[in-house]
C-alpha cells in the first residue's frame, strides 16, 4: 500500500466507518527531530534542575538531547510514511520579543510553528483524502493574545480544510464530500471559543520504562473501556531521571528499539472497531526507522474482514 495516500486507498467499505472506529498511526513529540540543543530549558522544569543545567550544561544539554529527541523525520517525511495524529508540544521561549512560536520538549526547537504548518498545508493540498489530527498542547509561556494570534493564523492557513468541532461520526466520505482534512485538538481553555478548535483527546500514557509494563497498563486501559471520541493509545517508553543518570550512554532511542520487537508483537494483536477493547490511534516514537505506521494501517484490514463476515450472514 502507499502509505502517503492510504486513507484514500482504503477499501470503499470502510469509508463510512467512524474515524474513532479505525486505527490510525501518530507520532509522539512529532517536532523533536530538530531540538535546538543550546536553547533555554523549558518554563516548567524544576529549579533544581535549571540550576544544574547551568552548572553543568557540558553534561546535562548532551544527555538532555539524547532522551528528549523522540522522532528523526521532518513532519512532511512522517506524513509520506502514513502517520496522520500528531503530538504538537507548543510554547513561546521565555524573555523572547518576537511573537514566534516554537515546539518543545524540554528545549525548544529550531524551527517556528506557522512555517511547519505552512508545509503541512501545502501538503494538504497534494494530498486531498487525507486527514490529519493536529493534537495542540502545553503552550508554555503563552497568554491570551499570543493564543489568539496563533489560531487566527490556524484559521487562516488551513480555511476550510478544517473540520468544526461536532459529534463522533465522522468518516472518511463526511470529510472528503465537505472538504475537511485537518482536526485541531486545543488543550487550553480558549478553545471552547472557537467552533474550529476540538477539545483535548485522551492520550493512554503508561510511563513505563519497559515494553512489558507499558504492555500492561494498555491491557488494563482496555478492560475499562474506550472513550467514545478519539483517543490515543502512546507506545512511547519514559525514563525517570535516575535511571538516565545511570545510563548515560543510552538513549530514548536505544531504549526504543531494545523494546521494540515485544510492542511489534502486542499492536498485530490488537484490532479496530466499536469493541469496548478496539483502539484507535497509536503513536508511537522513531516512526520512521520503525514500521509502527504500516502495522497500524494494516489492523484496518480486520475490520474490513468484520464487513464482510457481517455480509455473508
Amino acid at each position: 500500500m502507499d502509505l502517503q495516500d492510504w486513507m484514500s486507498l482504503l477499501p470503499e467499505q470502510l469509508w463510512d466507518t467512524p474515524l474513532t472506529h479505525l486505527v490510525i498511526p501518530g507520532s509522539h513529540d512529532t517536532m523533536s527531530y530538530c531540538l535546538d540543543i543550546t536553547s533555554p530549558l523549558v518554563r516548567s522544569e524544576s529549579d533544581s534542575f535549571r540550576l544544574l543545567d547551568r552548572l553543568c550544561c557540558c553534561f546535562t544539554r548532551p544527555v538532555i538531547y539524547r532522551w528528549a529527541t523522540t522522532q528523526d523525520k521532518t513532519m512532511e517525511e512522517q506524513l509520506s510514511l502514513g502517520i496522520r495524529y500528531f503530538d504538537l508540544r507548543i510554547a513561546h521561549k521565555p524573555d523572547d520579543k518576537t511573537r514566534h512560536l516554537y515546539f518543545t520538549h524540554v528545549i525548544y526547537t529550531h524551527v517556528v510553528v506557522l512555517d511547519t504548518l505552512a508545509s503541512l498545508a501545502a501538503w494538504l493540498d497534494s494530498h486531498p483524502k487525507e486527514i490529519v489530527i493536529l493534537a495542540c498542547s502545553h503552550f508554555e509561556g503563552m497568554d491570551d493574545k499570543l493564543h489568539q494570534t496563533f489560531i487566527t493564523s490556524l484559521k487562516k492557513l488551513f480555511g476550510s480544510k478544517l473540520c468544526p468541532r461536532q459529534g463522533s461520526s465522522l468518516t472518511l466520505r463526511g470529510l472528503w464530500s465537505s472538504g475537511h482534512q485537518v482536526i485541531v485538538s486545543y488543550e487550553a481553555p480558549i478553545a471552547y471559543q472557537y467552533q474550529e478548535l476540538w477539545p483535548s483527546i485522551t492520550y493512554w500514557w503508561a510511563n513505563q520504562r519497559t515494553a512489558e509494563e507499558l504492555i500492561s497498563y494498555m491491557e488494563k486501559m482496555k478492560r475499562a473501556g474506550r472513550p467514545r471520541s478519539l483517543f490515543v493509545t502512546g507506545l512511547n517508553l519514559t525514563a525517570d531521571r535516575h535511571y538516565i543518570a545511570v545510563n548515560r550512554r543510552q538513549s530514548l532511542r536505544t531504549l526504543t528499539y531494545a523494546e521494540w520487537p515485544c510492542l511489534q508483537d502486542w499492536v498485530e494483536q490488537q484490532t479496530p472497531g466499536s469493541d469496548p477493547h478496539s483502539l484507535n490511534i497509536i503513536a508511537g516514537d522513531f516512526v520512521g526507522p520503525l514500521p509502527l505506521s504500516r502495522l497500524v494501517i494494516d489492523l484496518n484490514h480486520k475490520l474490513l474482514q468484520k464487513h464482510n463476515d457481517r455480509m455473508d450472514k
